[in-house]
Formats: structure tokens, sequence, C-alpha cells
């Protein structure tokens, strides 16, 4: 292979990624649309962003066997494969659940491209030059998020929401057929084995989990399949048996995810403040798009251009905090982040119908600034805790609960909105000011959640150990599975 070849396979990749990880942020701004088209409640259409993360959550923990047992080749074919599909069958669903199995697979593609992507540069960049370009795949991951609200609103305003998926089907496809020739073959992989009862496990559990909390706010509008309690608690039973069946195959060296990176304090601490910041996330992107449209009468692009330069700053920020973490540790940097979060979370709580712009401005720059200060040094003193035998497993666990932590917050959020809402509706207020309302109460109960996460910011350590480093450039690619 010549020495352009693997850096334009690595560009081809990176396009590829930077796509699919700007469709998870997408619809937060089309909601308002889709949820006229199709006649849908909020708490129904915030499914098109909690099944994305969902998905991914359950996907991530597999891609490792992929990568072992599968030639990168067909690896890729696969993830990009779904994606297309995905976005094709989003620009035409002619109903809303054919627009939710699209997401379905989307999600899938995408879970499976991040490992992929690790793994490329790490076998085709010398060992000199790959921190720089893990530094720019870190960027690209921050920044992909934030345009996403932002382009998608541009595109909803000139043409429709299906033609956000339009503009991305062409660009998919090209990726794909491009990526398909440049990726080696390779070999058929190992025959590693794969523990089908922990894999069915682990998606009842998760699947349950976060489907009870989305049916919470739809049994506020009397719309739930069925009562929230019943996969609340099926998912936790499965939950169970899946941390047990673990504990089982870790004795015979084989679990699906070895549980033992618990073991270590700095893990457990910052695997634990990382979901609180995932909530804070997930749960503003997509309630401030609905305040600003439902609320402000602001249409989606100017809703997509105020959560822009918060977007920006966290991934102009995340190198520099990177560099910092270097020198001073994670404690002085973590401390100061998440209590910038908890003002910035108590600065949305007091949003009301007549607030001006510039302040939800200002609250979302103060809010993505504090999770800029959390996110690298937490990842990075994380998984440099570990011992290297479980890298792979630390990160797997860990980028998982990423995304349950911020399909739980979306599914939180918008269901105590949808209970303020009601309320304030049950006593007499116009519709934007029940809105407004609901979303008051969200803010507020995130406000007083994020106490705990300041307490317990506190226990996160200083400098981590030497092998830090090691673990830096994982942690800031945001992959799911090293090998």
């Amino acid at each position: 292979m010549s020495s352009r070849r693997p850096m334009l396979l690595i560009g081809v990749l990176l396009a590829g990624a930077f796509v699919m990880v700007l469709n998870e942020t997408v619809m937060s701004v089309a909601l308002p649309p889709v949820m006229k088209d199709f006649g849908i409640t909020a708490s129904a259409g915030q499914w098109l962003t909690t099944i994305y993360m969902l998905v991914m959550a359950v996907v991530i923990p597999m891609s490792g066997f992929m990568l072992q047992r599968f030639s990168p080749r067909a690896v890729f074919a696969l993830s990009l494969t779904l994606f297309t599909l995905g976005t094709a069958l989003a620009a035409l669903a002619p109903m809303f659940s054919a627009l939710v199995l699209a997401r379905v697979l989307q999600a899938a593609g995408t879970a499976v491209i991040m490992p992929l992507l690790t793994t490329t540069i790490l076998n085709a960049v010398p060992e000199g030059r790959r921190g720089r370009m893990m530094g720019t795949i870190a960027v690209i991951m921050a920044v992909a998020p934030a345009l996403g609200p932002t382009v998608s609103g541009a595109l909803i305003t000139a043409a429709g929401w299906r033609s956000v998926f339009v503009v991305v089907l062409p660009i998919a496809a090209v990726v794909l057929v491009v990526g398909t020739i440049l990726v080696g073959a390779g070999g058929a992989g190992a025959r590693v084995p794969f523990d089908v009862l922990s894999a069915l496990l682990s998606t009842l559990a998760f699947g349950g989990l976060v489907f009870g909390l989305g049916s919470i706010g739809e049994a506020v509008n009397g719309h739930s399949l069925m009562p929230p309690l019943v996969p609340l608690l099926l998912g936790a039973v499965f939950l169970g048996l899946f941390i047990w069946r673990q504990l089982v195959l870790q004795r015979r060296a084989s679990a699906f995810l070895d549980l033992r990176p618990f073991r270590s304090r700095p893990y457990w601490v910052g695997v634990a403040l990382i979901s609180v910041a995932m909530c804070s996330m997930f749960g503003a992107v997509i309630l401030l798009p609905l305040f600003m449209q439902n609320v402000l009468g602001l249409s989606p692009a100017a809703a997509g251009l105020v959560v822009l330069p918060g977007g920006l700053l966290m991934g102009l920020a995340a190198p520099l905090v990177g560099a910092l973490f270097d020198r001073v540790g994670a404690r002085p940097l973590v401390i100061p982040g998440v209590l910038t979060v908890s003002a910035a979370l108590l600065m949305l709580a007091f949003m009301t119908p007549d607030v001006p712009v510039w302040y939800i401005v200002v609250a979302n720059l103060v809010l993505d600034l504090g999770l800029a200060c959390m996110m690298t040094p937490l990842m990075t003193s994380a998984l440099g805790s570990l011992e290297p035998e479980l890298y792979p497993h630390g990160s797997a666990i860990l980028n998982t609960l990423q995304q349950l932590a911020g399909a739980a917050g979306t599914a939180l959020f918008v269901t105590i909105m949808s209970f303020g809402a009601a309320a304030a509706a049950s006593g007499g207020a116009a519709s934007a000011e029940a809105a407004a309302q609901g979303i008051h109460f969200a803010f507020v109960a995130a406000a007083c959640a994020s106490v705990v996460a300041v307490l317990l910011s506190f226990l996160v350590g200083g400098r981590t150990p030497a092998k830090t480093g090691a673990a830096h450039s994982r942690a800031g690619t945001g992959a799911a599975v090293d090998r």
C-alpha cells in the first residue's frame, strides 16, 4: 500500500464517521415538524433520538467481536450499508414507525464504524504521528454533534425535514463505495467465541430500562403501550441476570463484558460523572430546541444557530483541556467543570417565555464549557487507572454507558417536562406557557440532581499513572472497543 493510500483511507473513514455522528443530533431541531407531520407527541418523538443512542449502546459491545471475527472490509461494508439503507428509508418514511426503524439502521452502522476507524489508524499511522491524528478525531467527534442542529435547522427551513436525509444519502453512498475499495480485505479473523446469551440479556436489559423511561412521558398523555413499570422491572431483572452472567464468564476469562474495571475507584467515579454529563448534554439538546420553537417561536434554523456556539466551544476547548490534563491531572479540571455544569443547568431553569435569545446562548456556552472540562479528563483518568488487559472492556463499558446515559437523560428530561406541562395546562395555562413551565421543571430537577455530581467530583484523583498516555489516545477518539 502506498504512503498516500492509508491517509486517503483514513480521510474517507473520517468523512463517514463525521456524517454518522452528526446524524445523532439532527433530529433535535427536526422534532417539531416531524411531530406535526405524523401527528405524534413530544414524548413519542423523542424516541428518534433515544432509539439512536439505545441501539448504539446495544451494538457497541458487539463491535469488538466483529472486528476480531471478520475482515476490515466486511465490517466497513456492513457499517456503511446499514447507515445508507437507514438514511434512504428515513428520507422516504411514509409513517413514524418507518422513521424509527430508519434511525435503528443508522445507529447500528454508526456503532460499528467507530472502533473500525480507531483500529485503522493504529495500524496505518506511524506511532510518532498517532497522537496528532487521534486529537483530530476528538475535535471532529465534538464538533459533529454540535453542527447537527444547525445543519438540520437550515435544511428544514429551506426544504423540510426529509431534506436532512436526502443531502446525507449521496455522501454515505460515496463513502461506502470508495471506502470498500480502499479498505484492505485482510484475513477472515479469529474464531473468537460470541456469547449469545450475554448479547440477548444486554439487549433486553438496556432496552427495557430505556423503553420504560420513555413510556413514562407517553403515559402522561395516555398513549403508552403498557404501564411503564412493566418494562422498567423487566429491564432491571435482565440487567441483574446480565451482570451475573458476566461474573460467571469472568472465571473462565471469557466474559462478554469484563466487569473488573469497576474495582478501580477512579474508573467508577469517572463513569458515574460522565453519565451525569451525558444526561445533562442530551437532555439540553432535546429541550432547548423545543423551548425555542414552541415557546419563543423561533424557526428551526434560528434554533440551531443558537446552540451552535456552545458545541463549537466544546470542540475547540477539547485539545486545550487535554494539554492541561497532562500538566495538572484530572481533579483541578473536573471539579470546576462539574460546578460550571451545575450553574448552567440553574441558568436554564430560569428561562421564561420572554427570555432574550442571548441568555440561552450564554447558558449553553457555560454548559458546554463545563462539559469540555469534564469529559476528556474523566475518560483519560478512568481508562488510565486500569491494567492494559482491561482497556478493551473498560472502554466498551464506558462508551456503552455514555449512550445509555444520554438515552436516559433524554427520556427523563422529556418525562419531567410532560408532567410539568400537563400540570400547568390543567391549571389553565396557555400552550406556550405550559410548555415553558414543563421545561422549567425539567431543568430545576437536573440542577438539583447535579449537586450529587458536585459531591462525587471531590472523589476524583489528581494525576494518573504513567500508563494514562495510552488510555488518553483511546479516550479521545470516543472509540467503543480497542482491541
